[in-house]
């Protein structure tokens, strides 16, 4: 701990608030929530913890604190900060999918589709389903029941759905609102639980049709009914209430919680969702901060009740989601809370083995790596490499990993702008010159450990951007690999030095995953660029073919390989005059 955090401490209040934990380049790193601020973060620095928590202490330099007046202030303080700055150590939710709404469009000539973007627009949104398939089949099912258009835009003419009496063709016909606005509410009562009225209403037009001798109009209801059987009766019905509602349980062990939440939508429970993640505070708090993100994260539509188990706060929750909260205490709604706590104790104790090995795999070696180096633990790498073929479309790639995991969003490609030739050493400067020139310019994240995926020659000349050119002091090391194309040595230091790592150690096979993906990706991305320039400079050499049918080639046939197999009449369908489809033939078979 050092002085600066010290003098913080004797200073913190007697009051609730929230909390800014920040690493020692000033970047907040964990954001928390305390009733009593003293006591929380002094908590931090006192006494013993385990791994996880002893990663968070040991990269803290400093912190910040915000005083509130009420504990729903810090609560919803802290979700507004975590949301502005995505602190890494608040790890919950952030890879969270997605799920399906069945919208109902506010149209003239109102649509039904599948969305996972809840919009103001007007229109109405089901769901969520997270089971996708089901979204899917009920959307097919209301098709099949009502006409309405499936275009994204009205075509001039009739569509195959209008042959098979899924549409009423408003492309053509009038259609009046009111046959719209009938359909729609329907629909709506469908979707809100009323299947089973539809059903009563549509059994009785079957036997009215049939009554009237119309049997090919009975069959289609008919039909309908069956669908509506099929689809609606797969999903066991848990409520009688037809409430949509969600249901939290959670459970923790070992500094882990996991949090499974079942989503019953009208008396129905149609599917769940689990969250795992390592929690730095009491349980209690944690989940009214799940709570809260799990609502403004994802896309879920909040349902009208929310059930949660005894140990969360009902009050805050209540107020912090703005829905109607309940802790059962018996029946059917006590037994759903009950069986979300199982399933979160059994996906726990399943999970842990894997949790323990993954975090030996990737944050011990990354821990290892840093003290074999003599370097801070680098929780953040990033790697180079340089791909050309003689020179011919040189171009360099950029791989991030965090604590040992590769963070693809953060990837990046370089085509070499100012180098001509096959020269490696200068095509590292350029590249990292681009990088670093942006990340200070533009305030990113500088990384705790640069990787060059080459021998002295490449090191070197990025360590002269670095220091010379740019004034940056991040340590910098080369990967070198041996005769069978196959990681070797590590050099770091200055003069350049081999570091001994284990063959059979975790930090050796970290580093080995770091060359591999960052030689895939630069490969990856050279193939693209060396197969696009090939295509188009054949491409220029055919007369007759400009600017417009070169992309209308391109759009085509995409390759080289894809245009040898294609036939003169294929060339000739797609607007190709025959003498430049004769000169293109004739240059693919050279």
């Amino acid at each position: 701990m050092n002085e600066n955090i010290k003098q913080k401490l004797t200073l913190l209040p007697d009051q609730p608030g929230c909390y800014l934990m920040k690493d020692r380049q000033g970047t907040i790193i964990y954001v928390g929530k305390a009733k009593i601020l003293k006591n929380r973060v002094r908590s931090y620095f006192t006494g013993s913890h385990d791994g996880k928590t002893f990663r968070l202490v040991n990269e803290i330099e400093d912190f910040e604190y915000i005083v509130t007046s009420s504990n729903i202030e810090a609560l919803l303080l802290e979700l507004n900060l975590i949301k502005k700055y995505d602190p890494k150590y608040n790890v919950m939710l952030k890879d969270d999918k997605t799920y399906p709404f069945i919208k109902l469009t506010a149209e003239r000539h109102p649509k039904l589709i599948i969305t996972r973007k809840v919009k103001k627009d007007k229109g109405k949104y089901f769901g969520p389903y997270p089971n996708v398939m089901a979204a899917n089949e009920t959307k097919k099912l209301l098709d099949r029941i009502y006409p309405l258009r499936k275009c994204s835009t009205l075509p001039d003419r009739v569509c195959l759905y209008y042959h098979l009496g899924q549409c009423l063709a408003p492309c053509v016909n009038e259609v009046h609102e009111e046959q719209y606005k009938q359909m729609t509410d329907e629909i709506t009562r469908f979707l809100n639980g009323g299947y089973n009225e539809i059903k009563k209403e549509l059994t009785e037009k079957m036997n009215s049709a049939s009554e009237e001798l119309d049997f090919e109009r009975a069959k289609e209801f008919r039909d309908k009914i069956i669908h509506i059987e099929t689809i609606m009766e797969k999903q066991k019905i848990t409520m009688t209430d037809f409430t949509d509602r969600d249901v939290f349980g959670y459970a923790v062990d070992k500094g882990w919680m996991c949090v499974q939440v079942f989503f019953v939508r009208q008396g129905k429970l149609i599917e769940r969702d689990v969250s795992m993640f390592p929690i730095f505070n009491e349980p209690e708090e944690e989940i009214l901060t799940f709570l809260g993100r799990f609502y403004e994260k994802s896309n879920h539509i909040k349902p009208k009740e929310v059930l949660i188990q005894d140990e969360i706060d009902l009050s805050l929750a209540e107020q912090l989601l703005q829905i109607k909260v309940l802790k059962p205490q018996r029946g059917q709604k006590k037994d759903l809370i009950k069986m979300a706590i199982k399933n979160a104790k059994i996906a726990l104790n399943e999970k842990f083995s894997l949790i323990e090995k993954d975090e030996v795999r990737t944050i011990k070696a990354v821990e290892n790596l840093g003290e074999l180096m003599g370097i801070y633990t680098p929780h953040r790498i990033e790697s180079f490499d340089n791909s050309n073929i003689q020179g011919t479309d040189p171009v360099s790639a950029m791989v991030v990993f965090i604590d040992g995991k590769p963070n693809k969003r953060e990837y990046r490609k370089y085509k070499i702008k100012s180098v001509k030739g096959p020269d490696d050493y200068e095509s590292m400067r350029e590249v990292t010159r681009r990088r670093y020139s942006r990340a200070l310019k533009e305030e990113l994240p500088l990384p705790d450990l640069i990787i060059i995926d080459g021998g002295k020659g490449h090191v070197e000349a990025v360590r002269d951007v670095l220091e010379n050119e740019l004034g940056l002091d991040i340590p910098l090391a080369g990967l070198v690999k041996d005769d069978k194309h196959k990681t070797s040595n590590l050099l770091y230091g200055n003069p350049l030095e081999i570091i001994p790592l284990g063959r059979n150690s975790q930090e050796f096979y970290l580093l080995q995953r770091i060359q591999d993906e960052v030689h895939r990706f630069a490969i990856t991305f050279h193939r693209q660029t060396r197969g696009k320039s090939a295509f188009q400079s054949l491409l220029d050499e055919i007369p007759g073919i400009g600017e417009k049918r070169k992309k209308q080639l391109l759009k085509e046939f995409g390759s080289v390989k894809k245009m040898k197999e294609a036939t003169f009449e294929e060339f000739r369908a797609i607007g190709i005059p025959a003498p430049a489809v004769e000169e293109l033939m004739k240059k693919l078979q050279s």
